[in-house]
């Protein structure tokens, strides 16, 4: 990936060059601040000053003539507006047809304003971002928050677009009316939910849509799936997308990420009942949990590496592996072994295929569409992890059919078995391998001074206030370097080259990672254990507890994702929800007192909602600062947090198993204070590392 000083550069529209930031000026100023500051030349509240000022200066340049650009739009549509007003009187047929193409060439022009606009906002994010990493200032909410809402603020012009939701609206007008004078009677005001479909109205929107700053559901569960995007794409790259895209491909890989849930949790509430039924104790439950994440280790890094090659081979040999690791499960009754009952989840764990679901969605779905589909793979794990209690608590029958047990115990082993038997007939008539991807395709040629609408309609694919990438765009000693730097920003070629990349910040929201999923797994994987234990649940009641569990998903994150997020920072909500699932961890011990339903279900909500709104958060914060490099490739952003959430249940399930040595009367507190430790750890090191950076 190309530095951003040389993408600005090359995306200039060469009329409008002197109207665009001055990047590389600013970047050298701060430099320059920072020597001064090293060696005490300047005191840094002149430093704020001066740079402050700069920005003021550069900001008004851009909307002056933004604001200029917008005065010589309107005046074509008031000339247009006149034309069409004559026509309607004395009507040609062919002029209507002149006068509408005329209007989307206004609406060409008016893309690449769009388009300027969201080039200037990135590039004030990453000066800004530059200034606070090379300084330690918290300067940027400093002078987001005295411009942004100042009555005289220019600031809002850049990244609240004000006034260009005007232009769109009288061009869609004006083209729906010219429909009109072709017989159909329809209008923008009298149906509100009627589009316009114009290509170039409906590129337009897109490009608005993306110079959104506020956060909303659909972006915030978008990102809780951290499936990477690049910042600035190829101008083509849209293209490219369209051609490898194909809906009901997207579909099968959704509900592989939705069987694979069910597949996980379909057997907690009965684990411990199938352990004891093999003659071994009920906390190797944890064994026989975990042992399906335990493969999923190794099945994440070769699906990723294949996924380079294909997607419809890797997720034909998924489904198999699934296949067959499900029967050998639900056979081990027969068999009376527990060693082919952690074969098949071993088996299970090989056949995870998120890693592929996660780079088809990244490589394949269009940008206009890859946030749909990002937060239709959250739901659809999330469903998952609901259905699979739900299905266990269902499963409640006792019969034997050819000398095959089923019941309980093993009928989740042959309801998944058929599921993956007949997903896998799907998958082999309906998935479309997508073309594989040249280098012609992703680095074509063009010419800035020649961009028109189809290059200006694809634009820059990020909301433009979200924290910059850290790896993407490191200071260099001079610019000549940052251009030859190129070779750089490729894709990293292993898990230590990974890990080079990785900032103290992100190290830490990882570790948070690994802590809430190691909570998540204590509680959900011992639940039938512990409940058993003091209660004396039922399975269905184990099972009705976990699917409450599972259902909370996503209205958490809506209810986050779409209020919280939009009133507090999101480092904020970090810490706070770290905070409450200390607070819901401490309140899950048992103590003196005896031990109460009540104490564990509300206990063990508050823990498990915290947990849901922490990774949500997390993985949010995580996807903007992970350097790019990692957006891409076989050891990419998204298979780091996966290994990071699957050792996390490794050790979570291994704590369980090994608990039990001490009793189930002290398991519960035994695995408690593991998870208790990690999460005091996650708390601190969270406020050393922003209170560094602020």
């Amino acid at each position: 990936m190309v530095a951003f000083g040389k993408k600005l550069k090359d995306r200039q529209i060469e009329e409008w060059q002197g109207y665009y930031i001055n990047y590389k000026l600013m970047k050298k100023k701060v430099k320059q601040y920072a020597r001064q500051i090293q060696s005490g030349g300047i005191e840094r509240r002149h430093v704020l000053k001066d740079f402050s000022r700069m920005l003021d200066c550069q900001i008004e340049k851009i909307v002056l003539f933004l604001l200029e650009q917008q005065g010589l739009l309107a005046s074509r549509i008031a000339k247009l507006v006149e034309q069409q007003e004559t026509l309607q009187i004395d009507l040609d047929l062919v002029k209507l047809a002149s006068l509408r193409e005329s209007y989307r060439e206004t609406g060409r022009h008016f893309l690449k304003l769009v388009f300027f606009v969201e080039i200037n906002a990135i590039g004030l994010r990453k000066i800004l971002k530059k200034f606070d990493k090379r300084l330690g200032y918290g300067f940027t909410d400093y002078y987001v928050k005295t411009r942004a809402n100042h009555p005289y603020s220019q600031l809002q012009q850049v990244f609240k677009h004000v006034g260009l939701g005007a232009v769109v609206g009288a061009l869609s007008r004006n083209l729906a009316e010219l429909e009109d004078c072709q017989g159909s009677y329809l209008s923008i005001y009298d149906q509100p939910t009627r589009r316009l479909q114009d290509p170039v109205i409906d590129a337009i929107r897109a490009a608005i849509d993306r110079l959104s700053h506020s956060t909303n559901f659909l972006t915030f569960l978008g990102q809780h799936a951290l499936i990477m995007h690049e910042e600035l794409p190829m101008p083509t790259e849209e293209n490219v997308d369209d051609q490898r895209y194909n809906f009901m491909s997207l579909l099968l890989n959704l509900v592989n990420t939705f069987l694979y849930m069910v597949n996980t949790y379909i057997i907690v509430p009965t684990a411990d009942d199938y352990s004891m039924s093999l003659g071994a104790a009920a906390t190797v439950c944890g064994v026989v949990i975990g042992a399906m994440a335990v493969a999923q280790i190794f099945s994440s890094i070769y699906f990723s590496a294949w996924s380079n090659k294909s997607y419809f081979k890797p997720l034909i040999f998924s489904s198999v592996l699934l296949f067959i690791g499900n029967v050998m499960y639900a056979l081990a009754y027969d068999f009376n072994s527990i060693g082919v009952l952690l074969l098949g989840r071993l088996f299970c764990g090989l056949g995870s295929a998120r890693a592929v679901n996660r780079r088809y969605i990244s490589d394949c779905v269009p940008l206009k569409i890859r946030m749909q589909a990002s937060a239709g793979f959250v739901s659809a794990s999330a469903l998952g992890m609901a259905c699979g209690p739900a299905l266990a608590g269902l499963l409640q029958v006792k019969l034997k059919i050819y000398k095959i047990t089923v019941n309980q115990n093993t009928l989740p082993g042959w309801v998944m078995a058929v599921a993956w038997f007949f997903y896998l007939i799907w998958l082999s008539i309906s998935f479309k391998e997508p073309a594989r991807l040249t280098h012609k395709d992703l680095v074509p040629e063009y010419d800035t001074r020649q961009v028109g609408g189809s290059a200006l309609e694809k634009g820059a694919t990020q909301p433009l206030l979200e924290a910059p990438q850290d790896g993407e765009d490191d200071d260099q000693e001079c610019d000549v370097s940052e251009e030859l730097s190129e070779a750089s920003h490729a894709p990293v070629s292993s898990l230590r080259s990974a890990y080079k990349l990785l900032t103290p910040s992100v190290k830490v929201q990882l570790l948070i990672y690994f802590m809430l999923k190691y909570a998540m797994e204590i509680l959900l994987a011992e639940s039938s254990v512990i409940t058993s234990y003091y209660f004396h649940w039922t399975t269905g009641e184990v099972s009705v507890f976990l699917v409450c569990l599972g259902l909370t998903v996503l209205p958490v994150n809506i209810i986050i994702g779409s209020n919280i997020s939009n009133i507090f920072e999101d480092r904020q909500i970090l810490l706070a929800s770290e905070v409450l699932v200390c607070l819901g961890i401490l309140a899950s011990f048992h103590l003196i007192i005896p031990y109460t339903q009540t104490q564990y279900v509300i206990s063990g909500l508050v823990m498990f909602v915290s947990a849901e709104v922490l990774e949500g958060v997390n993985l949010s914060l995580l996807s903007r600062v992970m350097s790019s490099r990692l957006s891409r490739g076989t050891f990419n952003g998204g298979l780091l947090s996966t290994e990071a959430g699957t050792i996390a249940r490794v050790i979570a399930d291994a704590t369980i198993t090994l608990g039990g040595y001490a009793g189930q009367g002290r398991l519960l507190n035994v695995t408690l204070l593991p998870s208790l430790a990690i999460c005091i750890l996650t708390i601190i090191c969270t406020c050393l590392t922003y209170n560094s950076q602020y």
